[in-house]
């Protein structure tokens, strides 16, 4: 049984604010200065009615730039991100998944067309037994995450590689931007990975500070997934306060980071991982609870996370 609590603790470990941007009052501040100058501060409709926002497109020109990608969309959370990719595959096309992969990314694999075939995770070696006839498919699509959130590991290098060499890679870049790359922009960062052939998506949570996600891809793909996905075209847009709350947090980035770095090898030394995601494994429910508990007394809060 789950239920909304609001915890407290002196030290926070159960967030995915991995910076501590959520905290930065001077992005805040800057964020609502720039809202008050907007004749609304709501998106008031969908993006395709009369929702896109100046702050909508001041994130996306500014993600293009950093990310060096063709074209960027807005999106209302990393969940709807995830069921709008899926809406790319067509009947003859083939997704081939990381088991691991975010439960939205589950989701959106039972509303696609295409085929889906899930991979062991971060197991090359089965991927190419589950891709051995991809050629006879119109598109193959490679579907992973940068971080993986419930293992802390980061994505086979071998993989993103194979990816490019079948067909198009789908990166999920929620718990590795703000912490891995030469710019802290994610995997896609680190690798240098080719913009012509990845589509990236993006959270403005987590080491944002912030709430939504965004898509980055070729112009093509994005003006596809405008006119085709569902959780685009049928919600409201974004609010433009949490837009600008993110655009704010990644210029502090930008503009910082050395410091950003440093703190990071700091806390990755810390707690011995190559992320910022440490995993303490229970052999139940009650256990996890019971260590949750326990570190709560002590003024230290985790995430006592559960099977569904």
């Amino acid at each position: 049984l789950r239920k909304r609590e609001i915890l407290k603790a002196i030290i926070d470990l159960a967030s995915n604010d991995y910076l501590g941007l959520a905290e930065n009052e001077k992005i805040l501040d800057k964020a609502y200065t720039h809202a008050k100058k907007f004749s609304s501060h709501s998106a008031k409709a969908s993006m395709l009615v009369n929702g896109y926002h100046p702050a909508h497109k001041l994130l996306e020109e500014y993600l293009k730039k950093i990310n060096n990608f063709e074209e960027a969309i807005i999106i209302g959370s990393g969940f709807l991100a995830n069921l709008a990719i899926f809406e790319l595959g067509r009947k003859g096309d083939l997704f081939l998944v990381d088991s691991e992969y975010h439960a939205s990314g589950i989701v959106g694999s039972k509303l696609t067309q295409a085929k889906v075939e899930f991979f062991k995770h971060n197991d090359l070696k089965d991927l190419k037994n589950k891709a051995k006839n991809y050629k006879s498919f119109k598109r193959v699509f490679v579907v992973v995450e940068g971080i993986y959130s419930m293992q802390g590991d980061l994505v086979s290098k071998e993989i993103l590689d194979f990816a490019h060499k079948i067909g198009y890679l789908i990166i999920d870049e929620a718990h590795s931007v703000g912490v891995v790359g030469k710019s802290l922009l994610g995997v896609t960062d680190k690798y240098n990975l080719n913009p012509k052939k990845t589509i990236k998506i993006g959270t403005l949570g987590k080491a944002l500070g912030s709430y939504g996600a965004y898509i980055l891809a070729n112009k093509e793909i994005i003006l596809y997934l405008l006119n085709r996905a569902k959780s685009i075209i049928y919600t409201t847009a974004l609010s433009p306060m949490d837009t600008l709350i993110a655009y704010y947090a990644l210029v502090e980035i930008q503009e910082n980071l050395n410091r950003f770095k440093k703190e990071i090898k700091i806390r990755q030394k810390t707690f011995n991982t190559n992320s910022l995601i440490k995993i303490i494994p229970a052999k139940s429910n009650e256990e996890v609870l019971k260590k949750q508990e326990n570190l709560l007394k002590q003024n230290i809060l985790i995430g006592a996370i559960r099977q569904p």
